[in-house]
């Protein structure tokens, strides 16, 4: 045999290996503190994609009850899964990004950790992505064969108020945008990367706003389960995110959702600014005093607010909250100093306006806080976390 025949039958035998581990269904599963659905969700999904090629990929936020551990274990136990542990990064939508990123199967599929959603439509799901008639394929909780479960009343109206503010985006043609269970074409996916918002937790509302073209949809009823183990990670902050993706594709990214948020906790802030003032005023204190007073007790409640809500993902705790209130206090002086340079730069280069003047300093003030407080107060750090399993007993 010549050698470059025998180059060429290596090179054969080497990608037929190869093609043999590339699935043909890839599941993303984002999961925070999941460890105790995992396995039965492996279990679930193993049996329900029965005859199919298949992965799991579930990526944790660094999970401080060891869910990564459980995946390991799962892995080492011969099952097809495998786990993207992010430190110093939260979030759901960025979550699913990074697991299809690492995708290398022509399909994608999203499902959550929790077991609320119905595994056994995943085949279905996969069979109309691989006919070519649709391009996205969404489990829904709407229309025939398609169900809330034990949905609370207010959860119910959540989601359905959720589901008419995302038609200002995108229309009447899906039943439930609001669903975090789908699949997608790998390369329908890869097409809208780089405009996805990566923000809060509604990444299909996300996908639908950021798509260059037309998708086909479809869609396949089940109705979502109710959690029986762990704690649901729903709260008022799933529905102020998702406003805020409605804000950013709205404007086309002009206005980050974080810095909305901000803003508004600024608000806020300065109404408490006001309350204060007027307490030590009636009090008989100084003005001058008062005012200082006043702005460090609002720079106070801003940074808790913000610290809670804002970059709840990076909250910071103990000693490193202390430090960061003085960063925060400091950064916010610096900002009111820009914010009265501005205003006074435009009263003297020849404008009159004190609201225009205000309403300048004002804003270079909180876009100069906002990027300050990011950077400084709020960037991403590392944290110690479980350990990881070595081996299976």
């Amino acid at each position: 045999m010549k050698a470059g025949s025998a180059d060429q039958t290596s090179l054969d035998l080497g990608a037929m290996h190869l093609d043999s581990f590339v699935p043909t269904l890839s599941i993303i599963s984002p999961a925070y503190d999941e460890r105790a659905n995992i396995a039965p969700l492996v279990d679930a999904i193993s049996r329900a994609m029965a005859g199919i090629s298949w992965e799991l990929i579930v990526v944790d936020d660094d999970s401080p009850d060891g869910t990564a551990n459980e995946v390991l274990k799962a892995a080492q136990s011969g099952f097809p899964v495998r786990c993207i542990r992010r430190v110093g990064r939260r979030g759901l939508s960025s979550a699913v990004v990074e697991g299809a990123l690492a995708s290398s199967a022509n399909y994608i599929a999203v499902i959550d950790a929790d077991l609320q959603h119905d595994e056994t439509i995943l085949p279905e799901m996969l069979r109309i992505l691989q006919s070519g008639k649709a391009d996205l394929v969404i489990g829904s909780r709407h229309g025939a064969g398609g169900g809330f479960g034990d949905f609370s009343g207010e959860r119910k109206r959540l989601s359905d108020l959720g589901t008419r503010l995302s038609t200002l985006v995108i229309g009447t043609q899906v039943s439930d945008p609001m669903s975090g269970y789908f699949a997608i074409k790998r390369d329908t996916f890869h097409a809208c990367i780089y405009d996805l918002s990566q923000q809060g937790y509604k990444i299909l509302l996300d996908i639908l706003t950021s798509s260059p073209r037309a998708l086909t949809i479809a869609e396949v009823p089940y109705t979502f389960r109710t959690r029986s183990e762990g704690k649901s990670k729903l709260d008022v902050m799933i529905l102020a995110e998702f406003l805020f993706l409605l804000i950013e594709k709205l404007t086309r990214g002009l206005i980050p959702p974080r810095f909305v948020l901000f803003c508004l906790v600024g608000g806020i802030g300065l109404l408490f600014h006001l309350l204060v003032l007027k307490l030590m005023w009636m009090a008989g204190i100084g003005f001058l005093p008062a005012q200082v007073t006043a702005s460090y007790c609002a720079m106070a409640l801003n940074y808790v607010v913000n610290n809670e809500v804002t970059y709840r993902s990076q909250r910071l705790k103990g000693g490193r909250f202390l430090l960061g209130y003085v960063i925060f206090s400091a950064v916010c002086t610096v900002g009111a100093i820009a914010n009265i340079g501005v205003a006074d730069l435009v009263l003297t280069s020849g404008g009159e306006s004190w609201p225009v003047a205000g309403i300048a300093g004002a804003l270079i003030g909180a876009v100069f806080n906002f990027g300050a407080a990011t950077k400084l107060v709020w960037s991403q750090r590392r944290r110690t976390g479980p350990a990881i399993v070595k081996a299976v007993a």
